[in-house]
């Protein structure tokens, strides 16, 4: 085989049309070989090639025989001291941290880690047992796709409704596609997934992570499986199994069709990605890549003691972001999922572990500098799941500027408002509102804020109003994963006597979440499935479950076909009425006589004061929204305006009687009453100002001015 010097940069392989080059960073190494396979499970290479080159520490060849397709893998040879952080080990095979695919599972075999296994001092002593037959390898890939007149749709933030949703799980049950799509990547781009995701008016799937990930060998024993895949080992590559077809490069041609359909039917591609850990776990953890390639470069080791690791993800390890290199391969993947796979965005998984630096949570951060002078990364759509599980990892709000942040306090407001717990509305009114106590002060927009009352982890929608507790049973772990706390949501219901009553009241509920999720300030993210309520069966925790549990089930009962119709009104009604998602902060300051943009009264019409947000029993309010004057310019320079709106919010478990503001001259048309099953308004119910409304217990009305001067529809007195 002809063997040329090769190039330290692109890492990775590279096919370069005449041949394929290799580049490895592996600072610490004294050898590398490249080792090249026929098959992914054989116990022997067909070649193995030792790379002479090394330039600014990255070892490099060329090969010009090597074509796409080609399996391959890397033997490091180095000194073996884990006390100093240092565990390479030449008799496992490794793939690629760069590489752009992946063939085969772990078979998971004790030749799978550096150490033998219940050997008295542990991972001190290495194992020189070959692992070559056990290993997934790597894979050449041939980059050309033709994308024809592909273009990101670049959704403006304020007009972006996200969906949440798994690759598989989303299309496994539906008996619309093909067998052979169903559960894949051809599933969710396939053309009754486009239109499906048009109809319901969201203009983003949030994929849950599609890099390569490990099942676990513990679960594997318990017949599961990390479904949910936050367990990368390759940043480069897609999951292998979402494809319907081919794992020799197949997989990134179809990846890059099913964006191609998206992106066709107008809909954005964001990833959810885990570079905060890889699935080597801690020292007693498996050996795939980065452990064995440069243990000390790639992750944060305990800096007195460095044979162990730190962990901020409750995984074992954290990946070494503040580190150069590693820093770069960040950057490198980020870019290469934009350019050459054409995402639009990205949600980061435990984003606040990548912010720290010696050990705080740092704004001024290397991760955040180099995120934000990033010619193409810093025009995409950058959310931050803004916490770890380290000491002051909780970072809602003080991500700087470009992100935007999964805002929880937002769930937990809303849900506790909506259960009537006591207290919440000087909070709820925040969520409502854009969240400005958290984004304001810091220059943010209301978009910074990712709005969601659920998501994959944790209960579904219809999970959370009808479960008090979890049912985790089916993972194996005696019900203690998950969270758990218990949900408390048959209180306020003891006076609902039979079966149907409490059907109801579950339905309606679920309407009070999607309406608030949907009406307001910030990006609405659904949780899919929940549009017409899916079930996990009271399981919170469903990482492992890869089985009818977690996948949308598609036959759908009266019931939930009602929902998803009340669902598609809903964004609907969003995107026709600015108001509801403006790009600014309301400034509650007077535009019109003695009028705000926001007025927020009490059930009586009188503005709220300082006892009534104060009062832990208040649980009942109205908002005025003045659309007329938004004081926002549209990118024509033209002035946004709307109508005007007032919304009744009742989370107490009896009706309350509302007075329609305005003066007798106005008139108000109901367009929604959560508390209808069928939620929006049917008969064009027209109601005059002063007039005494009931809003029924825990729900909630939307009322449009369609009469009347604007100055008096928004007189409150």
């Amino acid at each position: 085989m002809k063997i040329w010097k090769g190039y330290p940069y692109p890492l990775g392989a590279t096919w370069m049309g005449t041949g394929t080059n290799f580049a490895l960073y592996a600072p610490n190494a004294a050898s590398v070989e490249l080792c090249l396979f026929d098959e992914p499970h054989i116990p022997n290479e067909t070649a193995r090639i030792k790379l002479e080159e090394r330039t600014d520490e990255v070892w490099h060849v060329f090969l010009p025989e090597v074509r796409p397709g080609q399996l391959y893998g890397y033997r490091v040879y180095g000194p073996w001291e884990p006390a100093r952080g240092l565990r390479f080990n030449p008799a496992k095979v490794l793939f690629d941290p760069y590489a752009r695919a992946v063939m085969g599972n772990v078979s998971w075999a004790p030749e799978m880690f550096s150490y033998p296994i219940g050997h008295p001092e542990a991972d001190l002593v290495r194992d020189d047992r070959d692992n070559a037959q056990f290993a997934p390898k790597s894979v050449v890939v041939d980059q050309t796709f033709h994308w024809d007149n592909d273009r990101l749709p670049r959704h403006p933030l304020e007009e972006t409704v996200i969906y949440e949703t798994h690759v598989r799980g989303f299309s496994q049950l539906w008996e619309e596609l093909e067998p052979e799509m169903r559960g894949t990547y051809s599933g969710i781009g396939s053309p009754s997934a486009v239109k499906y995701f048009k109809a319901l008016g969201v203009t983003a799937v949030e994929l849950l992570p599609v890099h390569v990930h490990i099942d676990d060998q513990h679960l594997l024993d318990r017949g599961l499986s990390n479904y949910w895949g936050y367990n990368s080992i390759a940043f480069f590559a897609p999951e292998a199994t979402y494809a319907s077809w081919g794992t020799r490069g197949e997989q990134v041609a179809e990846f890059k069709q099913m964006v191609k359909n998206l992106h066709a039917g107008g809909i954005e591609v964001i990833l959810d990605v885990v570079y905060n850990h890889t699935a080597e776990g801690n020292e007693l953890g498996p050996v795939f890549s980065f452990r064995g390639i440069d243990n000390a470069a790639y992750y944060r080791l305990v800096r007195d003691n460095p044979r162990y690791y730190f962990d901020y993800t409750g995984t074992g390890n954290t990946l070494n972001a503040p580190h150069p290199r590693v820093l770069q391969m960040i950057m490198d993947s980020l870019r290469y999922w934009v350019t050459e796979m054409h995402v639009d965005g990205f949600r980061f998984d435990l984003a606040a572990s990548l912010a720290r630096e010696l050990h705080e949570v740092s704004r001024l951060s290397a991760f955040f500098d180099v995120i934000h002078q990033d010619p193409i990364i810093s025009q995409v759509k950058l959310i931050a799941e803004p916490w770890d599980v380290g000491e002051g990892g909780y970072q809602v709000g003080n991500f700087p500027v470009l992100w935007c942040e999964w805002n929880g306090r937002y769930r937990d407001t809303v849900r506790r408002y909506w259960k009537g717990d006591a207290g919440q509305v000087n909070d709820f009114a925040y969520r409502l509102t854009g969240s400005s106590d958290l984004y304001q002060n810091s220059s943010k927009n209301p978009t910074a804020s990712i709005n969601f009352v659920t998501a994959h982890d944790g209960f579904t929608l219809r999970d959370v109003v009808s479960y008090n507790e979890k049912h985790n049973e089916a993972n194996g772990e005696g019900n203690a994963d998950g969270e758990s706390n218990n949900n408390s949501w048959n209180c306020g219901m003891e006076g609902e006597t039979t079966d149907k009553q409490v059907l109801q009241l579950r339905a309606r509920q679920q309407r009070n979440f999607l309406a608030t999720l949907f009406l307001s300030q910030g990006i609405p993210m659904l949780c899919g499935g929940d549009e017409f309520g899916r079930t996990q069966l009271g399981n919170n925790n469903v990482y492992c479950q890869d089985n009818e549990v977690s996948w949308y089930s598609w036959n759908q009962n009266k019931e939930q076909r009602r929902l998803l119709e009340f669902t598609r009104q809903l964004i609907a009604f969003r995107k026709a009425h600015p108001i509801f998602h403006r790009p600014k902060f309301f400034k509650g300051k007077k535009i019109i006589g003695n009028l705000k943009d926001i007025n927020w009264t009490r059930p009586d019409g009188k503005e709220m004061d300082l006892k009534d947000w104060n009062n832990a029993e208040t649980r009942a309010l109205g908002i005025l929204l003045c659309g007329d004057e938004m004081e926002v310019k549209t990118f024509e320079g033209q002035v946004m305006a709307d109508d005007t709106f007032y919304l009744c919010f009742n989370a107490h478990f009896e009706k309350v009687d509302f007075v329609l503001p305005g003066r007798p001259e106005v008139s108000w048309r109901m367009i929604f009453d959560t508390a209808s099953e069928d939620g929006f308004a049917v008969d064009e119910r027209i109601e005059k100002s002063g007039v005494t409304f009931s809003v029924p217990d825990r729900a909630m009305v939307l009322f449009q001015q369609v009469s009347g001067s604007d100055e008096e529809a928004k007189s409150t007195t």
